[in-house]
């Protein structure tokens, strides 16, 4: 019977499809947004929400959260990215890896905002609805970095410590080549597993509205991603005060969540009638037409 010692990272990151490369950091990223889109809209429906909806404002928030997602990455990387002979072009392949989740929160959140405003859409309606559909869409990238080898943490001798080509940028310089690391991957994977079931578990229990369940996801994944940041290695990690970016984004943004469920629920003691705003409700019944204002051209 074979024992596992170590967890091997995979020895390609690509497929080679014609003239096309597929990378699997991108295949996956796609794979969690759709996942995250389908559960989001049964959410959404359930209270209320027109059929497609959630498909539009997707539209919005993607591209945002890309932008903002490679954004935050490379700001905080910019060893990576900024020296002398450097590509600059490099700043945009986000196919390679490097998309910040903060980043990615911030720009999505303002494309998913425009696009919730145009829709007549409550803002936190639709964020509640996707809450546990983040978290979910994470897990599938964290398997993305897996891809990649670009997440793991400080050296283990346990036995599920992951292997890490020492070819890697991100390889320790002055390690020995067998060492093995914290898969934090997969760390946060089961952490974000674990936070979809309480969101959702949470939202049948309390029925979280008016941004509850949002702030629910933003503290359970601020406080794992701060204790993740703890022990990750980055050779670039951008510091601030002598403290990680990250780990100060994190804890920031899970305090954001518990101040978010503080106010709201002072706010708004009442339950949410509609997700959408007053006189934008959409009905699932077609209005009658008043025949008395119709003008014939």
């Amino acid at each position: 019977m074979n024992i596992l010692t170590s967890i091997p990272s995979p020895g390609i990151s690509f497929i080679e499809l014609g003239p096309f490369r597929l990378h699997f950091y991108a295949l996956f990223i796609l794979t969690g947004i759709v996942l995250a889109v389908i559960l989001t809209s049964r959410r959404l429906s359930r209270r209320g929400g027109e059929p497609g909806i959630v498909l539009d404002i997707t539209l919005w928030a993607v591209p945002f959260g890309i932008v903002g997602g490679r954004f935050y990455h490379v700001i905080t990387h910019p060893n990576d990215y900024f020296f002398p002979g450097a590509d600059l072009w490099k700043t945009l392949y986000v196919w390679e890896g490097g998309l910040a989740i903060f980043g990615a929160i911030v720009f999505g959140s303002l494309g998913a905002y425009i696009a919730c405003r145009r829709a007549g859409l409550r803002f936190f309606s639709f964020a509640d609805a996707v809450a546990p559909g983040m978290l979910l869409a994470q897990v599938f990238g964290r398997i993305g970095n897996y891809f990649n080898q670009e997440l793991f943490g400080t050296p283990t001798t346990l036995p599920w410590g992951l292997q890490i080509d020492p070819s890697q940028p991100a390889f320790p310089a002055g390690l020995p080549a067998d060492t093995l690391f914290h898969p934090l991957f997969l760390y946060e994977m089961i952490w974000n597993l674990i936070g979809v079931a309480v969101v959702l578990l949470a939202d049948r229990r309390f029925d979280l509205r008016w941004g509850k369940a949002l702030g629910l996801y933003l503290i359970v994944y601020g406080t794992g991603r701060t204790w993740f940041e703890s022990f990750r290695l980055d050779p670039t990690e951008f510091e601030l005060l002598g403290v990680k970016i990250n780990m100060i984004t994190a804890a920031v943004l899970a305090l954001a969540g518990l101040v978010l469920i503080i106010v709201q629920s002072r706010r708004h003691p009442e339950p949410e009638v509609s997700p959408y705003l007053p006189g934008r409700e959409w009905s699932e019944q077609p209005r009658p037409v008043d025949t008395a204002h119709v003008h014939h051209e």
